[in-house]
């Protein structure tokens, strides 16, 4: 039988014994790099932010420029993330489940965004769709104009962002054996519930994951997206462009409360996808 001191000490013990010593010395630096490279940054915004008055703050946050910019970002950042998601999930599930030639070399690109400087990436969007591009030229006899509008700054998002769907995805699909699909199938279940019953459950939590971190790289994303965007006013300007145009005009406390208010929604809006996140985690298991 246990004693009362053993079950205090095993159930307030901090620390798990480990083969590998050290863990006091990784923890501090662990801490002490995050708050150097993450906390003091993002806590020096918020005392900047604080020191501008709650009325001042709410005035610079609500400006017309301002709130529409914020909504191009987040709105095309979701667009594009939401597209990742469902192309992403496919093309890991082709990486995966198939073998054909030039397998290698489409897995190898699919880093590229990784890699690639993204103004370059910018460029490159933007020659293509322009009017005068080799896509945009196809689409203007149609009335779709894709470069300096809204679409464009989409499309950038999802070259941007695509590695991260699928790339969280594909570890979690190859833990998941055929025998589960064979089994479905012996059971009668279609190949439609196959997929939605048996498979997608137990990817949704890495693809959560995907798509979190595809929206957040998207929110804040400004190499790529500049050129294509045209940066017209209440058109297709983005919030990380403003605050560089308010920095350029000197006006720090509105490209202050622009800052904050980016961080604050990202903030907000990641913090519920990954309550859901774990949530899924908690009810189909894969990927915890």
């Amino acid at each position: 039988m246990i004693s009362m001191a053993a079950r205090s000490t095993t159930r307030w013990q901090f620390r798990q014994p480990s083969v590998i010593p050290g863990f006091g010395l990784a923890l501090g630096v662990t801490l002490a790099w995050l708050t150097l490279i993450v906390l003091i940054p993002l806590s020096g915004l918020l005392w900047r932010s604080s020191g501008l008055g709650w009325s001042k703050f709410v005035e610079l946050a609500l400006d017309e420029r301002t709130v529409n910019a914020l909504t191009i970002s987040f709105g095309t950042a979701l667009v594009a993330a939401v597209v990742n998601l469902v192309f992403g999930v496919l093309l890991a599930w082709v990486l995966v489940r198939y073998r054909f030639p030039g397998k290698r070399v489409i897995d190898a690109m699919v880093d590229l965004p990784f890699a690639l400087p993204t103004a370059v990436a910018g460029i490159a969007l933007t020659t293509l769709y322009a009017p005068n591009g080799w896509i945009g030229a196809l689409l203007a006899p149609l009335g779709i104009k894709i470069a300096f509008t809204p679409a464009g700054i989409v499309v950038a998002l999802i070259f941007v962002g695509l590695p991260f769907v699928v790339r969280t995805v594909q570890p979690i699909m190859e833990e998941i054996d055929k025998e589960v699909e064979e089994a479905a199938a012996t059971l009668g279940a279609t190949r439609f519930q196959t997929i939605s019953r048996v498979l997608l459950p137990g990817l949704l939590p890495a693809g959560l994951t995907g798509f979190a971190l595809a929206f957040a790289r998207g929110v804040g994303e400004y190499g790529s997206v500049i050129f294509i965007a045209g940066n017209l006013p209440y058109v297709s300007e983005i919030a990380p462009l403003l605050i560089v145009i308010r920095l350029e005009e000197f006006n720090y406390p509105a490209a202050t409360a622009i800052a904050a208010v980016m961080l604050l929604l990202s903030f907000l809006m990641l913090l519920v996808i990954n309550v859901i996140q774990a949530w899924s985690r908690r009810r189909y298991g894969y990927g915890a």
